[in-house]
């Protein structure tokens, strides 16, 4: 199966290079944009940006620029999905953290548990000075890519498991997590008394189906699209990272645009993420969120206390591993990042 895939990814990019020669001798531009989830705007953050950033691109461009979509890793991983853009195969791709992460470690920044005290402070961080320096530091360390924003994946991540509810630090010794292959993540579930388990994120329902794997760390929304609920009994809202997409385009894409049309993008890529900001907060409060997830698993909220415990426990561990693994520049990203969240959190809305 893993070689009929295989073949058939190749096939696919190997279709999207010929029409990426053809279409250059003619005819309007083509934006091929790949991500990892469905195929459906109203299910998952992932989708919806693209929907409404498809719809901007080529309105607004009067059609001198199409926008191709192709969702579900069509097109290969999340992982591939960087290098094709890298190399002008595809000209668009929303990467996880996870996904980015082998061509940009210090991503890892943005691992540091229990940072943010509510989502409002999410947007002040990745809209201001922090998001400005990392799609800089970005483009000058990942070649051949220019960045367009920081999309929602679904809001704050919950855990999940099939063996009890997690209500402090000692609920959670023994529990096997599966995490992304971050470092951080590895930590901070080890820094909780819990096994990290790293797993493909093709792989995550059927571990859990089969114990393999006790437990998993995601938004809402993605648990409830993933249909975790059902090989899962138990979530916790530890509210412990905020990990968006980056949203990055080809640079020879780009700088192959006129002003107008990279004005377009700008602000249809700025739509995008706001649409995915808007649709991850009525999923969580919808049937496709949280309400509908508590008639099919018991759902347990953290303490004031107990989150107090688990950030003591965890932070401290990611701090430590940003300042020995991702240099003077990981130390200055993270010193910014740590100057951001002190305002977000604190800022005054009612102003």
């Amino acid at each position: 199966m893993k070689l009929l895939k295989k073949v058939a990814t190749s096939v696919a990019v190997g279709a999207l290079l010929c029409s990426s020669v053809t279409g250059a001798m003619a005819g309007p531009k083509v934006l091929k944009f790949g991500h990892d989830n469905k195929m459906d705007p109203f299910e998952n953050p992932a989708h919806a940006c693209t929907a409404v950033f498809a719809n901007i691109v080529e309105a607004d461009t009067n059609g001198s620029i199409e926008v191709e979509v192709y969702p579900s890793n069509q097109l290969g991983s999340a992982k591939e999905h960087v290098q094709l853009v890298r190399d002008n195969v595809i000209q668009a791709t929303l990467t996880s953290t996870g996904a980015i992460s082998s061509y940009y470690p210090r991503i890892d920044v943005l691992n540091l548990a229990f940072a943010f005290d509510h989502n409002a402070a999410t947007y002040d961080v990745f809209d201001g000075p922090f998001g400005a320096e990392l799609s800089r530091d970005i483009e000058e360390t990942v070649s051949g890519v220019k960045v367009l924003g920081f999309p929602d994946t679904g809001g704050f991540f919950a855990v999940t498991n099939s063996k009890h509810p997690i209500k402090n630090l000692e609920d959670f010794k023994g529990i096997r997590v599966r995490t992304m292959t971050l470092p951080s993540h590895q930590k901070i579930i080890q820094s909780l008394g819990g096994e990290a388990y790293p797993l493909a994120w093709g792989e995550v329902y059927s571990g859990l189906q089969t114990g393999v794997i006790d437990g998993q760390m995601n938004p809402v929304p993605i648990i409830s699209f993933a249909k975790f609920s059902e090989v899962q009994k138990y979530m916790t809202l530890t509210n412990h990272l905020f990990a968006p997409y980056t949203f990055m385009v080809s640079k020879a894409f780009w700088d192959d645009l006129t002003a107008d049309e990279q004005r377009v993008l700008n602000y249809a890529a700025n739509s995008c993420v706001v649409a995915s900001r808007g649709l991850s907060r009525v999923i969580e409060a919808s049937d496709r969120g949280l309400a509908g997830l508590k008639d099919k698993i018991e759902v347990t909220a953290l303490s004031a206390e107990a989150r107090d415990q688990f950030k003591s426990a965890a932070q401290p561990v990611v701090l430590k591993h940003v300042e020995e693994t991702l240099g003077e520049k990981g130390i200055t990203l993270l010193n910014l990042f740590q100057e951001e969240l002190g305002k977000a959190n604190t800022r005054n809305y009612l102003k």
